[in-house]
């Protein structure tokens, strides 16, 4: 008789695991959906319908490099302004957030958008925040794999292209609800940028040439350094200029950005267009020559990587000199850069 109680115990202690087993993968399955398996027939940890695609991947990338206000800075990096290892122009732009007054924490919210696999992984050898950039409908074959992995110095073909995939990407941070202060890698950044720019600013863009007025579409644009604050205003004209791409085929985004703003932006959208000083936001085109109040130092009107690293490290120990010599010094630029 003890036997049987014993046997009977041992079958219900069974068909109990059994039901708790089947309840647990309908509980699992109703949560995460059926488990998969990978090619060597382990249960996948994700399941395929759970995995993120591209765009949800970059919002994540927002979400985590983002300050409390939802501001991301942004600069594109290929292959060519990642190598060599060491002394490429992605370690001299990250060094000049090293040496920069206030500027380092800049760092842990900047976002590089790699534009070819072997970038990608220069960026998350050395930072957290890389996100891999595809243009639309590109299919990332070789050709254009190498196009944007070489050294650019034309505003024609598949670089073109690139150009405004990459405005169209700064337009979904905005749609995404971030604010960017987009920098172009021949910047070097020396003080913080956002205590000059306008807390109600909605699209702020840099000027080769300042005519003194930030509200001046006289101004010559430069998009190598631009800001913008997710807004209805800002969307709206980044929308408008998008759109304004077929009035002027051929054209890059920078051309077609100042033939609008010239133009007068259309006041249903509610936008306002401003332009940085250059005494504070300067380039090798114009610049101040008062150290003490200047934020970022931009390689433009220089044609070539050698000739811009050339002078953007007489830059940098310009600025070293200076902190030395209790902020007194100059600059020697442009050098090599003709202008």
């Amino acid at each position: 008789m003890k036997s049987k109680t014993t046997l009977l115990l041992l079958l219900l202690a069974a068909a109990l695991n059994t039901a708790f087993f089947f309840f647990l993968l309908l509980f699992c399955n109703s949560m995460w959906g059926p488990l998969t398996q990978d090619p060597n027939g382990r249960p996948n940890p994700m399941p395929e319908q759970r995995r993120l695609p591209p765009q949800d991947d970059l919002a994540d990338l927002l979400r985590r490099a983002a300050t409390e206000d939802g501001t991301v800075l942004m600069t594109t990096l290929n292959s060519a302004w990642a190598a060599p290892p060491g002394s490429s122009f992605f370690e001299l732009f990250l060094e000049g957030f090293k040496q920069g007054e206030g500027t380092a924490y800049l760092v842990k919210h900047l976002l590089v958008v790699a534009m070819d696999g072997k970038a990608l992984d220069r960026c998350n050898a050395v930072h957290p925040f890389c996100y891999r950039f595809r243009a639309a409908g590109g299919g990332g074959d070789n050709r254009e794999e190498d196009y944007f992995a070489a050294e650019q110095r034309s505003m024609k073909g598949a670089y073109l292209e690139m150009m405004w995939q990459r405005n169209r990407l700064q337009l979904t941070v905005l749609q995404l609800g971030y604010n960017f202060l987009f920098t172009d890698m021949d910047i070097l950044w020396f003080r913080d940028p956002f205590p000059h720019i306008p807390p109600t600013a909605q699209l702020v863009m840099s000027s080769d040439i300042f005519v003194g007025d930030p509200d001046s579409p006289r101004n010559y644009p430069n998009g190598g350094l631009l800001y913008a604050r997710s807004c209805d205003g800002a969307i709206g004209f980044y929308e408008h200029w998008r759109s304004s791409r077929a009035r002027f085929p051929g054209t890059h985004e920078q051309y077609v950005f100042d033939k609008i703003v010239k133009e007068g932006v259309p006041p249903r959208l509610g936008a306002r267009v401003q332009f940085l000083d250059t005494d504070r936001f300067g380039g090798f085109c114009r610049h101040g020559n008062d150290l003490g109040k200047v934020c970022s130092m931009h390689a433009n009107c220089c044609v070539g990587m050698e000739k811009k690293m050339f002078d953007l490290k007489n830059v940098l120990q310009d600025w070293k000199a200076y902190k030395l010599n209790n902020n007194t010094g100059s600059w020697r630029v442009p050098g090599r850069c003709i202008h």
